[in-house]
């Protein structure tokens, strides 16, 4: 494995060689024999930098990034970030759902980090590569040292997850929220519990996460969802999207905000091979919508967020604004098919 020659783990920065990440002598693997963590492989390592730039390119809303993990037992089958497996010659399918990479010194690196000189308290986005809290961090337990370093520096933060272990930081959520900005989004894409299974098979159910949305806003800390993926053709039925709306709303989330599917090299070809064995009648339809690139053709993003936001009105909630509680607003739509940093992760 190329340990020793990745410089920044970020989805869309690709496989830079100018820094070591880590070093091959850094790393220890681990396997534990516990319900929830078998078939998964643990590779511990000292990283030598947790925050990362966001290149320009990437057009999104924010400039820097936490990642403290790499590869996510949640196995979505379309997570955009499986090619950054391949950086660290890791498989980019079952290795990247089982093969974690884990920081484990990420919350002394950040503190670090921020009380450099030079750091001038940006905002730090975190679970736009891998979730921060998959299966993992209940082992690992790094972000309650990560969140307790940006509370005490007063550094805005935001936060998107699957995963219902975030309600462990209730409290230190809402410290951290009395000195600094502080947002939560969480992914719910669909409602559908079949769907689910099938595609997102790692990850709590939709209603679970949605309490979380209810939890965390009966806290007075506002949530709002961001409704992806939309996968066509098996989600995108007007049934189903107002049946997703209808339950976002009533967990009391602040905004929704749908993103349609996109296939990036990596996620492209697991999603279509998985896609083949479960509705191999959708193949050809898969391979003409997506025939331009990663993105579905923009009449279709437009006619999928039309509908959502109809809906959101329909049932009082709204797309994030500026200024709103979620901080990590869906990608802009590119001239270009261009990589962007939301998947879920």
């Amino acid at each position: 494995m190329r340990w020793e020659n990745l410089a920044d783990d970020d989805a869309s920065a690709g496989p830079a060689r100018t820094a070591a990440l880590f070093a091959a002598d850094a790393v220890t693997t681990r396997t534990f024999d516990t319900p929830e963590f078998r078939g998964i492989t643990f590779h511990e390592v000292r990283a030598r930098s947790i925050v990362n730039r966001v290149p320009g390119a990437s057009r999104m809303p924010f400039e820097w990034t936490v990642n403290p993990y790499r590869g996510c037992s949640h196995a979505c089958v379309y997570c955009f970030a499986r090619k950054t497996h391949s950086y660290l010659d890791l498989d980019t399918g079952l290795g990247f759902d089982s093969q974690i990479v884990v920081k484990v010194n990420a919350p002394e690196l950040l503190r670090g980090h921020l009380a450099s000189r030079r750091w001038q308290g940006a905002h730090i986005a975190m679970g736009t590569n891998v979730d921060c809290y998959q299966r993992a961090e209940g082992r690992y337990q790094l972000m309650p040292g990560i969140i307790e370093a940006l509370r005490d520096h007063a550094n805005p933060f935001s936060i998107l997850t699957k995963g219902t272990l975030i309600l462990r930081e209730l409290e230190l959520l809402k410290q951290a929220a009395a000195v600094t900005e502080v947002g939560i989004s969480v992914s719910v894409g669909f409602v559908d519990r079949e769907l689910w299974r099938t595609v997102e098979p790692g990850t709590p159910a939709p209603d679970r996460r949605l309490d979380v949305v209810r939890t965390l806003t009966e806290h007075g800390i506002g949530c709002g969802v961001l409704m992806a993926p939309v996968i066509p053709f098996l989600g995108d039925h007007p049934d189903q999207l107002r049946a997703t709306v209808r339950a976002i709303a009533a967990s009391g989330a602040t905004s929704v905000t749908p993103l349609v599917l996109h296939l990036r090299p990596g996620a492209r070809e697991w999603f279509m091979a998985w896609l083949g064995q479960h509705h191999p009648h959708l193949v050809r339809r898969y391979e003409r919508l997506y025939a331009e690139g990663a993105y579905a053709p923009k009449w279709y993003q437009r006619r999928i967020t039309g509908q959502v936001h109809e809906l959101a009105t329909e049932f009082g909630i709204g797309p994030a604004h500026r200024g709103a509680a979620r901080r990590i607003p869906a990608a802009p739509e590119p001239a270009e098919p261009q990589p962007t940093q939301l998947t879920l992760l």
